[in-house]
């Protein structure tokens, strides 16, 4: 039995959508196995009588007619009623019905007019109903021809547009808070992300190593081709695609170097990143005191931890994987995976900030770059203060060469606090594996120094 957690903002939503003596639609998105239905499923336990249809790729009239016989269940009446779709969803809107179209996408490939007929019972016929209309996709293109960009015809119609993304941290270590170490948890987390379908594949009474091996290295593991699947579902040409996935995964990330890693025109990367982008698969990141749309200096990276472990240990390395065996996680993935996590931890460090300085009202968090110059951590306050940390994910302890140089890097930071004043910088370390006795020392003469271990972080984002 799969577990439902966290999405309580989303429920909320929904339930008041449910509740509305208006005609109402929810267009509910995002890519797949994140839990869509799921969340629609768990949003109507309190509802009986609603209508879920579960599309599928098939012909338009088998469609109606299987739509029909869901409806039926507890509308019998329906079945009377002639066989289209506007027919039928004006009578179920007649019973102020809750209706959910999952996986709305497959019919519309059948039946194209089927956005206009909801918009046109919305627009037209439903001034006495308080029906409600969930509209589910994991096609994103579809859904925003269909119903959430400008030229759709429901554009502008839905009350609730709910983008689902991935769990939260905290939300996500439900699934592995049995993991016995921090350290462990945040390599977890960094492999299988936020999605719940990967989520699931967690098993907290083995190693990592073993839950990793049976079910992503493994032909047979349950995961092993995953990203292959959903990309090639989402895109019609998928092998540049996967090119540039794979050029991210291995550390390039600005423009000339994808380009130069994958042999594709640098004007033409635009359309392929946009693309990623919209999938909510690869994430434009510039520094924190840059706009996105004016930056000379953005960075790509890909934004789903399970597809960045997979297009940098597993894609294109079936053979090797094979020829080693039950030693190929310690031999391919066991020597790097704490240089792979270590992003996780820094996003992880970032979240953390507002915990770690309740004193303060932290507006913004991100990392810096200029040239030679990079910050893990960075966060801006509403009385100027700038919080600078560093960030070290490695068996070694932290030593003070770390905070040396975090304070070159620093006065390298153009930023100045909205109100013109002076800023007050103050830094943060962050170390898996503690810190040397020269960083301790410093840090109990220096009030403008904390210390924050691997378990201080998943205590405060958890």
């Amino acid at each position: 039995m799969r577990r439902f957690v966290n999405r309580t903002a989303e429920l909320e939503q929904l339930q008041e959508l449910y509740e509305s003596n208006e005609a109402e639609l929810a267009v509910v998105y995002g890519r797949r196995r994140l839990g869509k239905t799921a969340l629609v499923r768990q949003s109507l336990d309190a509802y009986d009588g609603a209508v879920v249809y579960q599309a599928r790729q098939k012909t338009s009239r088998l469609q109606l007619q299987q739509f029909v016989e869901a409806a039926a269940t507890a509308y019998p009446d329906v079945e009377r009623i002639r066989k289209n779709w506007e027919d039928v969803l004006r009578y179920l809107a007649e019973q102020d019905a809750i209706v959910v179209l999952d996986e709305f996408p497959y019919l519309v490939e059948q039946e194209p007019s089927l956005p206009s007929v909801v918009q046109a019972l919305l627009d037209h016929e439903l001034e006495d109903s308080s029906a409600t209309f969930v509209l589910v996709g994991s096609s994103i293109s579809m859904m925003e021809e269909a119903a959430l960009l400008g030229n759709s015809p429901l554009y502008g119609r839905s009350s609730v547009k709910l983008d689902v993304g991935p769990l939260p941290f905290s939300a996500a270590l439900s699934f592995f808070d049995e993991v016995p170490s921090p350290a462990e948890q945040v390599k977890t987390w960094s492999i299988f992300g936020g999605v719940p379908y990967y989520l699931e594949e967690i098993d907290p009474k083995r190693t990592l190593e073993t839950v990793v091996s049976r079910t992503i290295l493994s032909r047979h593991g349950t995961l092993h081709n995953e990203p292959d699947y959903v990309l090639r579902m989402e895109l019609t040409e998928p092998t540049r695609y996967f090119s540039i996935l794979e050029a991210l995964a291995a550390g390039k990330t600005s423009r000339n170097e994808i380009a130069g890693q994958t042999g594709i025109d640098y004007n033409q990367l635009s359309k392929y990143l946009d693309r990623l982008s919209r999938l909510r698969l690869v994430d434009q990141h510039v520094p924190i005191t840059e706009r996105k749309a004016r930056s000379k200096r953005s960075r790509y990276r890909i934004r789903d931890s399970f597809f960045r472990f997979w297009f940098r240990f597993v894609y294109g390395a079936a053979a090797e994987y094979d020829e080693l065996g039950d030693e190929a996680y310690q031999t391919l993935i066991e020597p790097e995976i704490a240089d792979f996590a270590s992003r996780s931890f820094e996003t992880l460090c970032c979240t953390a900030l507002r915990t770690f300085y309740p004193s303060k009202t932290v507006t913004k968090t991100g990392q810096w770059w200029y040239d030679d110059h990079e910050i893990d951590v960075v966060g801006f306050t509403t009385d100027g203060t700038l919080i600078a940390g560093e960030c070290k994910f490695r068996e070694s302890t932290l030593g003070y060469d770390a905070f040396s140089k975090l304070r070159d890097h620093v006065d390298e930071l153009r930023w100045t606090p909205r109100d013109g004043s002076d800023r007050t910088e103050t830094y943060a370390l962050f170390s898996k594996s503690g810190f040397s006795n020269a960083v301790e020392e410093v840090a109990e003469e220096r009030s403008d120094l904390r210390l924050f271990s691997i378990d201080d972080v998943v205590s405060a984002v958890s």
